[in-house]
């Protein structure tokens, strides 16, 4: 059907470099050049085109059997044979209890007789809270200083002693005048046993108080805490800390029992109006040393005791001098 056309040789003579002259080019079936010897054509109709071979869909993913009554129990057998053991164990625990609670002996019932001996003895080792004058003693203690004095020109022994309290940080202290009046050489001695030289720095004549200033006083320096009088009342707690006979740091304890009471001091001509009168007990000593409330603050310096007899001993009315009047004669301002 199909006419094989070939081209025809080209009839120029071959180049004079060339040997023997080389084929030309030779068309092949469908009339492309090739540079070979040309293959025979094919015989027959042309090639049928090649169907399409449609490709075998995936397989579908395995499916697995739906579990059986048997999978399941051996998947819950170990979670069985667990619990069994717990319940096990709890039996053995609770018969070994009551095993045990059988061997002891049974425990008498407690009677009315024995609680009261318990609640007794729980009373009796109770300790009981401080007393307020106790309290007031640790916190007056620091602040109460003894205080020594020597006669005049004459080297004579100790003419008298008295108390005295702190009144701030600069070793001013606060007593009665009749006992450092007219002294040669005044020491002090501190809570701590520092003993230092003092000197008369200030006075009240007509309410017989001085002030006197430390030397050498101790590095720590713990100043009293100082009152309002005008808040007493008749019946109020009294206590005094002082040096009765050398006795240091004494306390004694009483009431109020008198408020603006006029007496003549040992040390004025007239007698002194607005005086606190109380009961504690004060001897020679206590003179200058700080009468205090139930609070620890001072609220006057004990200054003189009343005797019918003229005997320097106590029987049970003493007085002193408001906080307020006494500080002031230091500069301090009134309380």
């Amino acid at each position: 059907m199909f006419k094989i056309l070939r081209r025809q040789p080209d009839k120029s003579p071959p180049p004079m470099s060339a040997g023997r002259p080389q084929p030309g080019p030779l068309l092949s079936p469908r009339g492309a050049l090739t540079s070979g010897p040309a293959r025979p054509p094919r015989r027959g109709l042309m090639s049928r085109p090649r169907l399409a071979v449609p490709e075998r869909p995936p397989a579908p993913p395995a499916v697995s059997p739906p579990p059986t009554w048997r999978t399941r129990l051996r998947r819950f057998r170990p979670q069985r044979v667990h619990l069994a053991g717990l319940g096990l164990g709890a039996g053995l625990t609770l018969l070994a209890i009551l095993f045990v609670m059988q061997l002891r002996p049974a425990q008498p019932a407690i009677t009315e007789r024995e609680v009261k001996q318990l609640v007794a003895q729980a009373m009796a080792s109770a300790t009981p809270p401080a007393s307020f004058a106790a309290r007031v003693y640790e916190a007056i203690a620091p602040s109460v200083v003894y205080i020594r004095v020597k006669g005049g020109q004459e080297d004579t022994p100790d003419a008298g002693s008295g108390s005295g309290v702190v009144l701030d940080e600069m070793g001013n202290i606060l007593t009665s005048l009749h006992v450092v009046q007219d002294a040669a050489e005044i020491e002090v001695m501190f809570a701590d046993g520092t003993i230092s030289p003092a000197r008369l720095v200030g006075k009240l004549g007509d309410k017989d108080i001085a002030v006197l200033q430390a030397l050498t006083p101790p590095a720590l320096l713990i100043p009293a805490i100082l009152g309002s009088p005008a808040t007493l009342q008749v019946g109020d707690e009294a206590i005094v800390v002082g040096n009765p006979f050398g006795l240091r740091h004494t306390l004694t304890a009483g009431v109020i029992s008198g408020l603006n009471r006029s007496f003549k001091l040992p040390n004025t001509a007239e007698p002194v109006d607005g005086l606190i009168q109380f009961d504690a007990a004060v001897n020679p000593g206590n003179s200058g040393g700080p009468l205090l409330n139930r609070d620890g603050e001072v609220v006057g310096i004990v200054t003189a005791l009343a005797n019918p007899t003229d005997q320097s001993v106590f029987i049970g009315i003493g007085f002193a001098v408001p906080i307020d009047v006494a500080a002031s004669a230091a500069g301090s301002p009134p309380y």
